[in-house]
């Protein structure tokens, strides 16, 4: 199996180095791919400069988008699978292997990392414990599967994973438990494995200010649109 690690990676330059010599720490062969999604810092320089190929959007776009556009180039350059992690250095390197080996078993098409299986390394704050909760009843009230971990973007994905998601259907911003959603009613096979992942002391919040309002409302809607996308394939395969 030939795979590609997927960094996303916005205003990340303090961070972004260390997470590629991990990644190279782990297997020196692992290709590893940059996007820069816009980023006002050093972030393409400092990631080139460690190694990484780097592919910059011309502006902010969001995280979804981001991820697409590695998705896209691994298939364009003909990579078997995908592993994303994050460029802020919250994710463990180290664990990459452990999900290539679920994948590579055959039992699944996606691998999610979970931060809630096997010794925990990460505890969420009270808001963002309540806010996984929800969702994690949403994910099993629409697939009837009890994901521990909804909101992780520590994944592996096979190579008919990534042409699904290189579809317009693919969250810009925010691809989380309605990508979860979409993929087991789509009929894809998803297993968790146990990772570390640690939270970055002084570290902004993708969730702070009104933004968990917009997460919500996006979220919710994102759901009941997979939902309805859905039952609308199914008449029209009828």
């Amino acid at each position: 199996m030939r795979p590609l690690v997927v960094v996303p990676a916005f205003n990340e330059a303090g961070a972004i180095g260390k997470v590629i010599e991990g990644i190279r720490a782990t297997d020196p062969r692992l290709s590893i791919l940059v996007v820069d999604d816009g980023s006002t810092d050093d972030t393409a320089a400092v990631a080139r400069q460690a190694g990484a190929r780097v592919v910059s959007l011309p502006f902010n776009l969001g995280y979804g988008s981001a991820l697409q556009t590695g998705y896209k180039y691994a298939l364009r350059e003909g990579y078997d699978c995908v592993v994303q992690l994050d460029g802020d250095g919250q994710h463990e390197p180290a664990d990459i292997p452990r999900l290539l080996g679920v994948l590579e078993g055959g039992d699944a098409d996606v691998v999610i990392g979970s931060r809630f299986l096997g010794e925990p390394t990460y505890r969420p704050d009270a808001a963002r414990r309540i806010g996984m909760r929800v969702f994690r009843l949403f994910a099993f009230a629409l697939t009837g599967v009890r994901f521990t971990d909804v909101t992780s973007g520590f994944q592996a994905l096979d190579r008919r994973v990534l042409g699904f998601f290189a579809a317009e259907r693919y969250p810009a911003d925010y691809p989380d438990a309605d990508v979860l959603v979409m993929l087991t009613r789509a009929g894809f096979r998803v297993a968790e494995a146990p990772v570390r992942m640690y939270r970055k002391p002084g570290a902004q919040s993708m969730h702070a200010g009104l933004r968990p309002v917009y997460y919500i409302f996006k979220m919710l809607l994102s759901l009941l649109l997979t939902v309805l996308r859905h039952e609308s394939s199914n008449r029209k395969g009828h």
